[in-house]
């Protein structure tokens, strides 16, 4: 049943419609978030501070706020300078001021620092966490929502690139590839150069002029330049987005920040082979009850990342006799030398995908975390991270997830008698629906009426010779799969004719599938939010806002 959502706009307000379908019905969703998102009580054994609810998690924050031990002070200075650095909203700082207050919580996300804020879910893991942050402070606890840029991934050619919509309706791709961009390099150390001025230019030749376009590209200009690092761009785009919100960015890069974090760093080095085995046993585990481990964890694996002078972040592996090297053997140390460096030099470390999570959550007290469903897996092993490190394991909530569908697109999905859940099955599995019972019914009716003449006819000859010669009815059957087969192929091409034939459909279809199914993949795994901030302003921001309904762990469909 669809939800009315009323929400401002320019001429007023506009008039949404939701609707929600469970993600057992979406296509190349892991067993292990499937589970989760329908009965995380069931998972007690790998999420031991699991909660069925959001409406739970205040009963944790006794726990959090006693296990919590870093600098405050010393926290909240460093995330009010890199904040005003990309233009903080006056809520923002007053959320980094209510840090500071020890009886306050954090409600955390984050993403990596992807071009032009990267995929939709970007956005919709931001507003998740303001909306719980809404929610507590409207029940009388102090919190604050927390987004954490993964700037210290080295993946760049995963952020480098994005999609849109273009003119044509089709999906193109942007991409932008700073020339002293190298391996290794995280992406909180790449810096953009004047190639970015090309790539903006290509955005806006791609997306139709509208009547917020000038605004759009003014706020991109002034955000995405030459010069900047790549997370700060990121930062400063993605505060005019949520800023008002007053959601509080962090850079884990910053030095403050790595010195807050030098005790957990000491500690998991000391105890890397107890972590290491622990993950291991609980891959087996996870795979004996019929889920996938989300990190393959070898026996020379080690939770931390070795960041070289010239700022390349590498891997470090357990050598043969008990020494750990960098991934090229370019150094090596002892256990001892490491839990030295870090305690003097914590900023020659970073976190491996298991450990992030522990430290984040002892830089910040953290009451949750927003994440997706690979997140989730993440989290089903680094739970024992956190019992090794005697940290308490903070409970992980799936983000919002949505469809966005324009008025077009609804159209096309009503016309044809479809849903997105249709959709998944892809282009050549919808043809038979859509040429049969909307384009060309009569011809369709001829089909089944020769099928069904023909399987007629064909019972009686079968019945025949069945009662003088086995063997020619043997013989039959094999010809009648022949004859059906080739009656099929024929009807299958007469699909294809059709749809080539009607222009109109045939676009109305692929401009859908396109929209709302971008790689045969959910929207919000591809197409930017620069897509629709183009056709709606701003405002489209507070439309998702409004339309986050927390209790709902379903993909949510909004109907623009």
């Amino acid at each position: 049943m669809k939800q009315e959502i009323v929400c401002p706009c320019p001429s007023g307000k506009v008039v949404l419609h939701t609707e929600s379908t469970p993600f057992s019905e979406i296509p190349n969703q892991s067993k292990l978030f499937i589970d989760y998102q329908q009965n995380p009580l069931s998972l007690k054994r790998y999420y031991p501070s699991v909660v069925e609810s959001h409406t739970q998690i205040s009963g944790r924050i006794p726990e959090v706020l006693a296990n919590y031990k870093a600098d405050r002070n010393l926290l909240c200075d460093a995330l009010e300078e890199m904040n005003v650095k990309c233009g903080a909203s006056d809520k923002t700082l007053q959320n980094i001021a209510l840090l500071r207050e020890s009886d306050t919580v954090a409600v955390v996300t984050g993403q990596q620092a992807g071009l032009f804020t990267g995929p939709l879910y970007t956005i919709y893991k931001a507003l998740s966490a303001v909306k719980l942050t809404e929610c507590l402070r409207g029940r009388g606890y102090k919190a604050v929502p927390v987004f954490w840029i993964a700037t210290e991934d080295h993946d760049f050619e995963e952020v480098s690139k994005t999609f849109v919509i273009n003119r044509e309706t089709e999906l193109s791709e942007l991409k932008n590839e700073p020339k002293r961009c190298y391996e290794n390099l995280p992406v909180g150390y790449v810096k953009l150069d004047d190639s970015i001025k090309q790539t903006i230019s290509d955005l806006f030749e791609e997306l139709p002029n509208t009547e917020f376009t000038q605004e759009l590209k003014q706020i991109v200009d002034e955000t995405w330049v030459s010069g900047s690092y790549y997370g700060d761009s990121f930062a400063r785009f993605l505060n005019v987005l949520c800023g008002e919100y007053g959601l509080i960015i962090l850079c884990p890069l910053e030095e403050r920040l790595k010195k807050l974090a030098a005790p957990i760093y000491v500690e998991a080095i000391k105890k890397s082979e107890e972590i290491v085995s622990a993950l291991r046993s609980r891959s087996r585990e996870l795979q004996g009850d019929g889920y996938h481990a989300q990190v393959l964890i070898g026996e020379d694996y080690f939770p931390l990342f070795w960041q070289a002078k010239d700022h390349t972040r590498n891997a470090l592996k357990k050598s043969e006799n008990g020494t750990f090297k960098t991934k090229d053997n370019a150094r090596e140390f002892t256990l001892d030398e490491l839990a030295g460096i870090a305690e003097k030099e914590p900023g020659r470390f970073s976190p491996s995908v298991v450990l992030r999570s522990v430290v984040q959550d002892y830089l910040l007290p953290t009451i949750c975390y927003f994440g997706g469903a690979a997140e989730i897996a993440y989290f089903a092993q680094s739970g024992e991270v956190y019992r090794i490190l005697d940290r308490p394991l903070t409970p992980i909530f799936h983000r919002q997830s949505f469809t966005i569908v324009e008025p077009k697109h609804n159209r096309t999905l009503e016309k044809y008698d479809l849903e997105l859940k249709d959709l998944f099955a892809g282009f050549e599995s919808l043809l038979p629906q859509i040429v049969e019972n909307h384009l060309n019914r009569e011809t369709a009716n001829l089909f089944t009426e020769a099928e069904t003449k023909i399987n007629s006819e064909l019972d009686r000859l079968d019945r025949n010779l069945s009662a003088f010669d086995p063997t020619l009815a043997e013989n039959l059957a094999t010809r009648r799969r022949k004859i059906i087969y080739h009656i099929n192929a024929l009807r299958h091409k007469f699909h294809h004719a059709e749809i080539r034939n009607d222009e109109t459909a045939n676009r109305q279809l692929a401009n859908a599938l396109t929209a709302l199914l971008p790689h045969k993949h959910l929207q919000e795994r591809t197409v930017n939010v620069t897509n629709y901030l183009n056709r709606y302003g701003l405002y489209f921001i507070d439309w998702i806002y409004e339309a986050i309904d927390l209790d709902d762990k379903g993909h949510r469909i909004i109907y623009l």
